[in-house]
């Protein structure tokens, strides 16, 4: 593993464990050159995944980008980093056993749907904004009085 400090190409693992959904391994590192430390994650790939675009363009499956979409919906709404984590990894793993190596951009947006439905009604409405292109406020309006019922106790 290349260093992140001086770029040596060798490091030493120092610790190795499990993350908390054990999908991920979570290794502690030391540079043989700078004697830097730093932290990496691995976890299972088991195909390459290629989304296809609404506009037919394609681009390589990416679990940061769809971290990072689910992590924006759910700003600044109680929703726990280790939630996100097993709702990402959740996808991600039936994406990737799915048997499909292309996936429509449409299907990953419907399945971060249904978990976002589980976890907050909040962040299920905020991503549905991006993902059902949500124009103006009537928008908003219309959607939320679909799904009110959904998060009524």
């Amino acid at each position: 593993m290349r260093c992140p400090f001086c770029a040596h190409d060798s490091s030493q693992v120092k610790d190795s464990r499990p993350t908390e959904d054990g999908a991920t391994i979570r290794r502690r590192r030391q540079c043989e050159s700078c004697a830097a430390r730093f932290t990496t994650f691995e976890r299972i790939q088991l195909r390459e995944l290629t989304v296809v675009k609404s506009e037919d363009r394609r681009e390589p499956f990416s679990r940061d980008k769809l971290h990072t979409s689910v992590t924006l919906a759910c700003r600044k709404r109680g929703v726990g980093t280790e939630q996100i984590d097993q709702l990402v990894s959740g996808i991600q793993r039936q994406l990737e056993t799915s048997g499909e190596t292309e996936i429509a951009s449409k299907t990953i947006g419907r399945m971060v749907m249904e978990g976002l439905q589980q976890l907050d009604s909040v962040a299920y409405i905020r991503f549905a904004s991006v993902y059902k292109d949500f124009r103006e406020a009537k928008d908003f309006e219309d959607f939320a009085g679909t799904v009110k019922d959904l998060f009524e106790e």
